[in-house]
């Protein structure tokens, strides 16, 4: 079965930094595509940073040059560190995999609040 485990988030001032982590179970090989998504109140869920097929990133406009996504192969986690925090920025934070046999999975999600 299929495991996205998330930790990190939390409350912070604008202008502050914090990291997500998400480990993903069996070999983070085995996914073609992992990254980040987040939902803020009221919006649709959006794409914040991913590695996608063949090793590429792809960062949402509103992030790049502020928050880099990055793996450990060896801890089979993907990372997100997030720095120069908005108020805006404030959302539900979506760790999501897609296993290239099993499909997409999201894990449970993690708030992240940006204080003005």
């Amino acid at each position: 079965q299929v495991q996205l485990v998330e930790s990190g988030g939390g409350l912070v001032q604008a202008g502050g930094s914090l990291r997500l982590s998400c480990t993903v179970s069996g070999s983070i090989y085995s996914y073609d595509v992992i990254g980040w998504h987040r939902q803020a109140p009221g919006k649709q869920r959006e794409l914040v940073a991913a590695f996608t097929i063949g090793g590429t990133t792809q960062y949402a406009d509103s992030v790049k040059a502020r928050f880099t996504i990055s793996r450990d192969n060896a801890k089979n986690t993907v990372s997100l560190q997030m720095s120069s925090l908005k108020p805006e920025d404030t959302a539900v934070y979506y760790c999501y995999a897609n296993h290239q046999r099993l499909g997409l999975f999201w894990g449970q999600g993690t708030q992240v609040t940006v204080s003005s």
